[in-house]
């Protein structure tokens, strides 16, 4: 439920990315998310205590949030480049990422139901981007850069969540990325318009829930399967994509986005059967 509601974050935290992106440096976007962050956790301050921001692993922290920052401004650029459910479907590969990394740094176990879930997950992602079929551009290879860049992240976030909060690893995630977005922005700085300005308070609020979910779920389970559940944002994608957008859905996005649900009822089954 915890990565559900990352997922829900995410997709809101895509629609106004694509809006900002289309008018504003994509730093200056990520600069932007993280100023509003890091001021709902110092008005939490007053109830939690600063011994909430204390870690014993700032190197660790700052590792995630290179690659992080690297991966969001690739996430931003596919956005502006690509239809909205191809960026997701190319992002998608990050639970496979994430799954290898488990097993490699984390000492978490690819049980066979875990590897089918991602297998199959992934063979709905195939199913919509058939590929072959049409040419593969610089962007959607920035986007897959970004999803491998995202699965470490993801495969830091736990090894993070065993000794640190929610609260502790947003901090500090917006704490360091805060002056890797801020020099590009104060080169290429645009002041928002007045009708962009909803769409950053969007970004803001869905960027603070999206990574507190993700914490809050990778601390309840392993990263190996949680990561597939971010599946479910694809079907949302093509539904915004084509309701918003007017971007085309077709019969392989809606087989593709079958595939990926049963992907995912796979994955839970299994990890219902393995905590009993």
């Amino acid at each position: 439920m915890w990565m559900l509601g990352a997922v829900l974050a995410l997709t809101m935290m895509g629609v106004a990315g694509r809006e900002l992106a289309a008018g504003l440096p994509l730093a200056e976007i990520v600069l932007f998310r993280n100023l509003f962050t890091l001021a709902v956790i110092m008005a939490l301050l007053r109830r939690y205590g600063t011994g909430m921001l204390r870690s014993p692993r700032l190197g660790l922290h700052g590792l995630r949030n290179v690659i992080h920052f690297a991966a969001q401004i690739g996430w931003y650029y596919g956005l502006l480049q690509l239809p909205l459910a191809q960026v997701f479907a190319i992002e998608f590969t990050t639970p496979i990422w994430t799954a290898v990394m488990a097993v490699l740094f984390l000492d978490e176990r690819l049980t066979r139901l875990r590897a089918g879930a991602i297998l199959l997950g992934f063979c709905g992602i195939l199913v919509i981007l058939r590929p072959g079929l049409a040419a593969v551009d610089l962007a959607a290879l920035v986007v897959l850069a970004a999803a491998v860049g995202y699965a470490g992240a993801f495969a830091v976030t736990k090894a993070l969540t065993r000794t640190d909060s929610a609260l502790t690893i947003l901090f500090h995630m917006n704490l360091i990325q805060l002056p890797l977005a801020l020099a590009p922005s104060l080169i290429t700085w645009v002041t928002p318009s007045l009708a962009l300005w909803p769409w950053v308070l969007v970004t803001g609020i869905a960027g603070f829930y999206s990574h507190y979910c993700l914490s809050r779920a990778m601390a309840l389970a392993d990263a190996a399967a949680v990561a597939p559940v971010d599946f479910i944002r694809l079907p949302l994608a093509g539904l915004i994509g084509y309701l918003v957008y007017t971007e085309a859905v077709d019969v392989f996005l809606g087989l593709g986005a079958v595939v990926i649900i049963l992907a995912n009822a796979l994955n839970l089954r299994g990890e219902r059967r393995r905590r009993t």
